[in-house]
């Protein structure tokens, strides 16, 4: 592009070929524009949200509760489903094109000869725009991994990760513990750090010990457990409160994980929480393809972005819970997953495998005779195949029983071409 752009869509493609890399993880350019740009903490408190899996809905919960309590908030959120502006959120509201667009002036004015990503130019602009907001909370959810991810260029008051578990290894390494010292990296010395998992890497503890950061561990420190009539408990010593259930995916122990860690991360922080915040705030978070259902004709349709072993367990125990209903799976994933690992977990609570392709999804995309060879094992390589999200969806719903279940998943590409399409047939 030999004009500067205009337009958002012309910055964004402008951003995407600035760097010769999609990913190129380290902090050294991105603090270096920063400070050109006189980047200085984005609100009065900040929390980063890292992990494997939960990051979206984890500030969701936050954003929201924070919200109810009266409190200006900004989130930052990848990726986005539909449109860019859902990464950048102040006040409950994404932030508009020509927010954007002057976020990326600002960058671009800054950054000189330096060759930045494109999910460091979009960090960069949600900052700038943050800082000029008076927020009184920043909510940031890391990309990848976080030891060396731009959102770690911020010295944040409390940290959460919600999980650990296999992902992105060719980046975060080969094992659990590994993996679990990239994703402790946000953490700060003397500030909380709230854990997600019962158990988390010995590797994420010892990060935690040698830089002086508290560890806030679930079903150690604070506790989150379901109660008779639609609800639940968060505890901690001292203090204990009865919420509802998520108004989104109901009764999705995962679900109860995210919020419980995002309350913990919010009590960490000595903001003022009254416990109607608490309550409302709950009830209220939602995040679009995150187990969000729909019906058509009869037929239950659920959308997740859920992509690695661990998010098709976590599906895997929400379908249990669930009414039981023949369910056909509508599965499109890219080609750096452990596609045979996911159908793994959802093999006995899924009856049938319809295999979408996703070559639109850019390098990583694959086709569905690809799908099905890196399945070859399980039962859902025998599915059938089709060109893409909407066709496989379509011939699931004209399969499906009248009270049948149709689930959509298997990443951020799939489940918005899902969304895409059902918003379509509404």
């Amino acid at each position: 592009m030999s004009a500067m752009p205009h337009s958002l869509s012309d910055w964004l493609e402008f951003i995407e070929c600035q760097h010769p890399n999609n990913i190129a993880m380290g902090l050294d350019r991105v603090r270096a524009v920063a400070a050109r740009m006189g980047l200085g903490k984005p609100a009065r408190k900040t929390l980063i949200v890292g992990g494997t899996n939960g990051k979206g809905s984890t500030v969701a919960f936050a954003e929201a509760i924070a919200r109810a309590q009266g409190l200006r908030v900004g989130a930052y959120t990848s990726p986005h489903l539909h449109r860019y502006n859902e990464r950048v959120r102040i006040d409950g509201r994404d932030a508009d094109d020509a927010a954007l667009v002057a976020g990326f002036e600002a960058v671009e004015a800054a950054r000189g000869d330096i060759a930045l990503t494109y999910f460091e130019y979009g960090t960069l602009c949600a900052l700038w725009l943050f800082q000029r907001e008076a927020l009184d909370l920043a909510v940031l959810e890391v990309g990848l991994g976080g030891r060396l991810d731009a959102v770690n260029l911020v010295d944040a008051d409390a940290a959460i990760v919600t999980t650990v578990d296999l992902d992105h290894q060719d980046w975060l390494g080969g094992d659990i513990e590994a993996i679990g010292f990239e994703k402790a990296g946000i953490a700060r010395p003397f500030k909380p750090l709230v854990l997600g998992d019962d158990d988390p890497p010995a590797s994420v503890l010892r990060h935690a010990y040698a830089i002086g950061a508290p560890a806030w561990r679930i079903a150690n420190d604070f506790f989150a457990e379901p109660v008779d009539g639609g609800q639940w408990r968060w505890c901690e010593v001292g203090y204990e409160i009865v919420l509802p259930l998520p108004m989104q995916a109901q009764g999705a122990p995962v679900q109860l994980r995210n919020a419980a860690c995002a309350i913990a991360a919010l009590r960490a922080l000595d903001l003022p929480l009254e416990d109607e915040a608490l309550a409302r705030g709950v009830a209220d978070a939602a995040v679009a393809g995150r187990l969000q259902r729909f019906k058509r004709g009869g037929v239950e349709v659920v959308v997740d972005v859920g992509h690695n072993p661990q998010a098709a367990a976590a599906l895997a125990d929400w379908l249990r819970a669930q009414p039981r209903r023949r369910t056909l799976a509508v599965y499109a994933a890219l080609a750096d997953k452990d596609a045979a690992g996911v159908a793994t977990a959802l093999v006995d609570t899924v009856d049938g495998w319809l295999l979408a392709g996703s070559l639109d999804a850019g390098p990583r995309g694959s086709d569905a005779a690809a799908l099905a060879q890196r399945l070859a094992g399980t039962v859902a390589a025998g599915g059938t195949r089709h060109a893409d999200v909407a066709d496989a969806l379509a011939a699931a719903l004209a399969q499906a029983a009248p009270d049948g279940r149709v689930l959509a998943f298997g990443s951020f590409h799939a489940a918005s071409e899902a969304l895409r399409h059902l918003n379509a047939s509404d």
